[in-house]
């Protein structure tokens, strides 16, 4: 027939072949964020953060200078009767200054009160130094106390000295500036402290200091 194709001539359609079949599977494993996560991460974030501030504050953050007596000379004892009991006698006090700080310190003044049984003896005075940062210096400081009377107490003030211990009262206080780069904080500090002093070796036995 007229209107028949020849199936020889007719294009035929492309044949298509399936492709080969991996081995394995691919497994694509998608990592969903929840928001418990998120804000757990914030939160141990946060954390960090607030401690790593606060050991730069504590490590920064000036701090009072330690002071402590180390040695306290009592010499040139001299007791008068007449007219009124009393005492003369040098006193040579040996300070010890710690800066436990970053920064310098420069103290202007430092005096000391003492006293005995409650009443005040003489004051040892000292000039200004220098404290290196986390250092310490010592300083000594010499004072004279001519007629000193103390009225009642004076009988217990010469057993002391004849049994060779005294037990003083002591009120140290320092005035100074931190140094921090190119500027200047003023700091003061104030100690009380009760010492016993052995006056035959010239030696502290025992010392409780605390501030005020």
């Amino acid at each position: 027939m007229a209107g028949d194709e020849d199936p020889e001539t007719t294009p035929s359609s492309p044949e298509y072949k399936p492709l080969p079949s991996s081995s394995r599977d691919l497994n694509v494993a998608v990592q969903v964020s929840h928001p418990s996560s998120i804000r757990r991460r914030r939160f141990i974030i946060s954390i960090f953060l607030i401690s790593f501030a606060s050991i730069l504050i504590y490590i920064f953050w000036p701090s009072d200078p330690r002071i402590k007596i180390e040695r306290v000379k009592v010499s040139h004892v001299h007791v008068h009767r007449r007219p009124v009991p009393s005492i003369d006698m040098t006193m040579l006090v040996t300070l010890k200054v710690s800066n436990a700080d970053v920064y310098s310190f420069d103290f202007t003044a430092l005096d000391v009160a003492i006293g005995y049984r409650g009443k005040t003896l003489g004051h040892v005075s000292s000039d200004g130094g220098h404290v290196r940062a986390m250092g310490s210096s010592y300083l000594e400081a010499e004072t004279q106390l001519d007629g000193v009377t103390v009225f009642a107490d004076v009988i217990s003030l010469i057993h002391d000295l004849a049994k060779g211990y005294i037990e003083f009262d002591t009120v140290t206080e320092t005035n100074g500036k931190l140094g921090v780069l190119f500027f200047r904080f003023p700091l003061k500090a104030k100690v009380a402290c009760g010492i016993l002093v052995n006056t035959v070796n010239q030696t502290i036995s025992r010392q409780s200091c605390r501030p005020v």
